[in-house]
């Protein structure tokens, strides 16, 4: 099979990542910073992409399938990790603007990163909402550095 034509613009995504997560309010303070890896593969011959997360407990081990339907313009991204949690997400990837998000009545999420120039560092952050999305507050940095 060849790799799925709707997910071309995600090539430059693909490789192995070191991952920092700081600013989070679960943290023991502001400054710590948690490493972990990533990896994010063509699957089934291209036919998807897989995000592998580490495999420590902070920040969880997780998995992401990514799909598109090449009638629409988002991805759909499924996530599970060790924690128990599953979610579905909708994402995009337009250029260096890289977005997911959740909406959820109880607990919605956001997340936009920038892809720098020359792809060696992606810079994100999540969101997270309790009210439908009528507010939001920041949840935690997230940085991707090409390994």
């Amino acid at each position: 099979m060849d790799r799925n034509p709707a997910l071309a613009a995600l090539e430059p995504l693909i490789g192995r990542w070191r991952m920092e997560l700081y600013g989070a309010a679960f943290l023991p303070t502001p400054e710590t910073r948690v490493t972990g890896s990533l990896e994010i593969e063509w699957i089934e011959e291209g036919a998807a992409v897989a995000i592998r997360q580490g495999d420590a407990e902070q920040p969880p081990s997780a998995v992401w399938v990514i799909g598109r339907d090449d009638a629409r313009e988002d991805y759909t991204a499924l996530y599970a990790d060790s924690r128990g949690v599953s979610r579905v997400y909708a994402m995009s990837l337009d250029g260096a603007r890289w977005r997911i998000w959740r909406e959820n009545p109880e607990f919605s999420q956001r997340f936009e990163a920038e892809l720098e120039p020359g792809g060696g560092r992606i810079r994100g952050r999540w969101e997270k909402s309790t009210d439908h999305g009528a507010t939001w507050e920041h949840d935690f940095n997230l940085d991707y550095i090409r390994a």
